[in-house]
């Protein structure tokens, strides 16, 4: 898996790699058991400090996105979620009411929105139904 981080984005680094990680999970890009960089090889190669990459982990982890095995490492879980449904309708939910927020700055209408949150739906589904044939 390669993560590519933004310095210059404003988002903590802990952040991106826990969206990295969740993204390429959600999408099939790492399967189920597959094992995540060991955290200081991982620190070296992006360039930050062990802590960034242990708290994107322990984040990750606390989220049910990966599994910590002593002595082996950190694996990506299978797709369930600890959340029941309510909960997790509950945290889509913010994460929309911030895209609308956004969209509503930057000025793109109702019908822009849905649209582009259609595509990019589909694009999501398409993704990973080609990782799924590999």
């Amino acid at each position: 898996m390669r993560f590519q981080l933004n310095f210059k984005s404003g988002k903590p680094v802990y952040l991106q790699v826990v969206d990295q990680v969740k993204s390429a999970a959600a999408s099939g890009a790492v399967r189920p058991g597959e094992s995540l960089p060991s955290i200081r090889p991982l620190a070296e190669e992006l360039r930050v400090n062990r802590n960034t990459v242990a708290k994107a982990y322990a984040e990750l982890e606390s989220q049910g996105v990966i599994e910590t095995v002593a002595g082996k490492g950190c694996f990506v879980r299978a797709a369930s979620s600890p959340y029941r449904k309510a909960i997790r309708v509950e945290l889509l939910a913010q994460e929309i009411d911030a895209a609308v927020t956004q969209a509503h700055h930057l000025m793109v209408d109702k019908a822009a929105f849905l649209r582009l949150a259609e595509e990019r739906f589909d694009a999501f589904e398409r993704q990973r139904a080609r990782a799924g044939e590999r």
